[in-house]
């Protein structure tokens, strides 16, 4: 209603006093008023306190004061107005039922609206500043009710305006909003990319004599051709008559390493990038992981049910990926979507090895004919029978008879845990062959002759012999009988005790252990030859580095540090100028005694793992032997009695019984048991296979790349 202001009014008893209204809306408020010592005057002088009328023919000077305060302090007013002025006047008030913003609070205050009236000026001064004490906010209203009707008409207008204002202002705010909501995606890319391509451009070194800009970067060789061809587009399209130019500049300085890969690879990469980066030009593990990682976790997770439960999740990722791409966004799914072709490959080569291992659903499969044929006669319960040996072999895997045998447990057992050491020293082989094509590409050829040759000499003095041991007792019929029916071998021997005592007992063998003729003079010519590798490996190759050091210093050679600048002007591109400075070249830091502690750990490291991590590789029979447990606990105890109820409650069951079972084998056969070989594989890659050639010290190379500004800036806004 405009400033507020201290203000009162002035009635006669010649005409009549309206009630004073507020100017606002009556509806919002509720009433409430108290009375002061002028409600006993009524009768006696004719006014009546709740219209403000005045009886006519008597002659009064009546004053009044309204404003605003505070709803908890509206009864302090009444108390202190009622002492002060002696119970000489009238209060009336309101509550406001819409809190007030004040500005003078931080919160919106509920507020009450009064009215005082008061005889006299004296009285009405008084109360004004007791209002004002007490933080009223006073306002002036006319004494006329012509007057008041006609400025309540005018403010109710100019609120109707404004009110009307605020609206066209917020439809246009929200208009203006949605246009904005549109297209505020398209700007914030469009400023991101713009301030990654001037953050680049601040790298670039500025040649004042030449006016140019000269940047040094790193780029795929493979790519040169195509980075040239974009740089004379460019030129073309901004008109320029300076052309651009490339030069490839040599450098002692050790590249980062870009491993192209697709979707197919990306994930197989990952896992080789999580335990270390390789180095320009050093083989990389990723390639044979593609195979060697799922078919590891394939022996742990061997069963053709569960394999095709897997490989059709992986299947259905792969199929609806680009729907499914949501995922990659989410941290808890990330990992599923980016591995979806490592689940793919882990879920049709468990299906493989259990066919191999004939298990589905902890099931056997008679796909061919059984080299074993029972009994007709299976004699009562608690009776042992045995199966005959048929002419011809099950072609390929086990045999299901197994299945159905009481010391199935012990053939799978030996058969797993020999299969387990035989996989394992082949995986090692590999590891350590790779130190050949890593020793040529860095020209370090006395890393092939003193390093990789005793190295891989030790391994199969040992563990290669052991894994002779095994095909030959597999190859061997030790219950074979001759023309008279003796038994022509001895019965099988123990392969642990044989490895045992070669060490402990070398140049002996039992009679009753003894696989071939000769074998204790192998065992000690094989003992002989791992202990010589051991100081081949500890002491050859610190000597001949010392010898060549010391005869390069005998002749007066040294290391310089260089220089240098690159210049060209060819092909008519006057201007270009590039800069290549090379890393000053540390002195001479050649220690004997810091690479004698080097190869001494390496040497003891590698002859302790020789033997830690062969063991090591027994996982894949203990993981794949709880699998199979645990498959064949859930079949019998949950599914396999349901199958064997009667009456009419059986359908029930069954049903009930494979909803427990399917949800239980996917739970946990798949989910946690598939999670816990996912973790073995990823182990004996880590600590067996890559510690025998693979340093992984290198820096991935990061180009610029807008989609990798974006979703960095994506991640940080989540």
């Amino acid at each position: 209603t405009g400033t507020p202001r201290p203000a009162g009014g002035r009635v006669s008893a010649t005409g009549p006093l309206d009630s004073v209204p507020l100017l606002g809306r009556s509806d919002t408020m509720s009433s409430r008023r108290s009375i002061g010592s002028m409600d006993a005057a009524r009768g006696e002088l004719g006014f009546d306190a709740e219209i403000g009328a005045v009886a006519a023919g008597r002659d009064i000077n009546v004053g009044f004061v309204t404003g605003v305060i505070a709803r908890d302090r509206i009864s302090t007013l009444e108390r202190v107005l009622w002492r002060s002025l002696r119970g000489n006047m009238f209060l009336n008030y309101v509550d406001i039922d819409e809190p007030i913003n004040d500005p003078r609070q931080e919160e919106p205050v509920y507020k009450s609206a009064f009215i005082v009236f008061a005889h006299g000026e004296t009285l009405r001064d008084r109360a004004t500043k007791i209002a004002e004490s007490l933080g009223a906010t006073l306002y002036h209203v006319d004494a006329s009710a012509e007057q008041r009707q006609e400025e309540l008409i005018d403010t109710m207008s100019r609120l109707d305006d404004l009110y009307q204002i605020l609206e066209n202002n917020r439809v246009a705010r929200i208009n203006e909003l949605t246009a904005v909501s549109e297209q505020v995606n398209t700007w914030f890319t469009v400023v991101r990319k713009e301030k990654a391509i001037y953050h680049v451009l601040n790298l670039f070194n500025y040649d004042t004599n030449r006016n140019s800009l000269i940047a040094e970067g790193w780029c795929a060789t493979n790519d040169i051709p195509a980075i040239q061809s974009a740089l004379h587009l460019a030129t073309e399209d901004a008109g320029s008559n300076v052309p651009t130019v490339l030069q490839e500049l040599r450098t002692t300085k050790e590249p980062p390493t870009f491993v192209r890969t697709n979707r197919f690879t990306e994930g197989f990469q990952n896992i080789v990038d999580a335990y270390g980066v390789p180095k320009a030009g050093e083989v990389n593990p990723g390639l044979f992981t593609v195979i060697t990682f799922p078919f590891l976790f394939a022996l742990m997770f061997g069963d053709l049910g569960h394999g095709f439960l897997m490989t059709l999740c992986a299947a259905l990722l792969c199929y609806f990926e680009k729907r499914l791409s949501w995922m990659a966004k989410d941290e808890s799914l990330r990992m599923f979507y980016s591995g979806r072709y490592i689940v793919l490959l882990m879920g049709i080569f468990s299906m493989f090895t259990g066919f191999l291992y004939n298990d589905i659903f902890s099931r056997a499969m008679a796909v061919f004919a059984s080299g074993w044929r029972w009994p007709d006669d299976a004699g009562g319960e608690g009776v042992v029978v045995e199966a005959t040996k048929l002419a011809h072999t099950y072609p390929i895997g086990i045999d299901p008879a197994w299945h159905h045998a009481s010391n199935s447990l012990l053939f799978t057992n030996s058969y797993k845990m020999k299969m387990s050491i035989v996989l394992g020293v082949i995986h090692m082989t590999l590891g350590i062959c790779l130190q050949v094509p890593n020793a040529l590409h860095f020209k370090k050829r006395i890393n092939i002759l003193h390093v990789f040759v005793p190295q891989i000499i030790f391994l199969f003095s040992i563990f290669g012999y052991l894994v002779f041991a095994i095909i030959l007792k597999w190859s061997t019929d030790w219950y074979a009988r001759d023309a008279s029916g003796e038994l022509t071998h001895i019965s099988p021997p123990s392969l642990l005790n044989m490895l045992i005592y070669m060490f402990l007992r070398p140049g002996s063998v039992n009679e009753s252990e003894r696989m071939f003729s000769g074998q204790a003079a192998l065992q000690t010519l094989l003992l002989l030859v791992a202990l010589v590798c051991v100081p081949w490996m500890l002491l050859v190759k610190p000597l001949i580095l010392r010898q060549e050091h010391n005869k390069i210093v005998s002749e007066g050679y040294g290391r310089i540090s260089s220089h240098m600048r690159v210049s060209t002007e060819a092909d008519g591109m006057a201007g270009a100028v590039i800069v290549a400075e090379q890393e000053e070249m540390q002195a001479d830091d050649f220690d004997f005694a810091e690479i004698m502690i080097n190869q001494t750990i390496h040497t003891i490291e590698f002859c302790l793992n020789s033997i830690s991590n062969t063991a090591s590789y027994l996982r894949l029979w203990a993981l794949s032997l709880a699998h199979a447990q645990l498959s064949e606990v859930l079949w019998s105890m949950i599914f396999l009695p349901t199958l064997k109820m009667s009456g009419s409650f059986q359908p029930v069951a069954i049903m009930f019984g494979f909803a427990v079972w399917f949800i239980l084998t996917f739970g946990i056969l798949i989910g946690m048991e598939g999670l816990s070989a996912f973790l073995h594989a990823l182990r004996l890659h880590w600590v067996e296979f890559n510690n025998k050639f693979y340093d992984g010290t290198g820096v991935k190379f990061e180009p610029f790349s807008f989609r990798t500004v974006l979703d960095e800036a994506e991640e940080q806004a989540q």
